[in-house]
């Protein structure tokens, strides 16, 4: 009956024995929260690159935008130029600016309904033998600010246009003379939207505009 008694409580002993046995040589696991830290740190470098991976995607869908709006514009040129039909500005809607002294041959012209930029261009080239105004000092561009500013609009296309993708991007003239001369706006072009250029008629500062905007502009020719 004796040995009955003692023989559970052994089993008690020797259960008991082997437990902190393997607690004192088995290495101790990782615990929730260490596992959770573990998850936390992977969790927040993920999101940093997922947040630098939405960046570039922002960036690429912006370029892609202005791309898109480019080849709108170029499309939209094409067409109206070969719509002989459209009329050109009455007289009443010109006002012509005082001829520039270092240019004997050059002369422009303010046509004050507003039109998108593809369609000013046309305009000028196809009514007036020109282009959208080209400047390249600035006197020239006084000059243009001086008529300009006597109008009720903020802005005027001048033929300033941002041309090809990411690094190779450029602003070149509709007139395709050498890109000389700036007269940028605090912040412009780097924090600007668009790839057309607009003549601010307070200042006379030049802003980065969307081609699509329909302003006044200036001829030359």
């Amino acid at each position: 009956m004796g040995i009955l008694l003692c023989l559970p409580l052994a089993l008690l002993l020797l259960g008991a024995v082997s437990a902190l046995h393997l607690e004192n040589t088995v290495p101790a696991l990782q615990s929730p929260e260490v596992e959770l830290g573990w998850g936390l740190g992977g969790a927040q470098e993920q999101e940093a690159m997922l947040t630098a991976g939405d960046k570039a995607k922002a960036l690429g869908r912006q370029d892609a935008s202005e791309d898109k709006e480019d080849g709108e514009e170029a499309a939209e040129s094409d067409a109206a130029a070969l719509d002989k039909d459209l009329p050109c500005p009455g007289e009443e809607d010109t006002i012509p600016i005082q001829q520039d002294p270092g240019c004997q041959t050059c002369r422009y012209l303010l046509v004050q309904t507003p039109e998108r930029f593809s369609r000013a261009q046309n305009i000028c080239k196809r009514c007036y033998g020109g282009n959208l105004v080209s400047i390249h000092n600035y006197s020239a561009n006084s000059r243009i600010l001086l008529l300009a500013s006597k109008i009720n609009q903020a802005q005027v296309w001048i033929g300033g246009i941002l041309k090809g993708w990411f690094l190779w991007k450029k602003f070149r003239w509709t007139d395709c003379s050498s890109w000389d001369f700036g007269y940028w706006a605090l912040g412009q072009p780097q924090n600007g939207k668009g790839r057309c250029v607009a003549l601010c008629t307070k200042g006379g500062h030049w802003r980065r505009a969307r081609c699509c905007r329909r302003l006044p502009f200036v001829c030359s020719y």
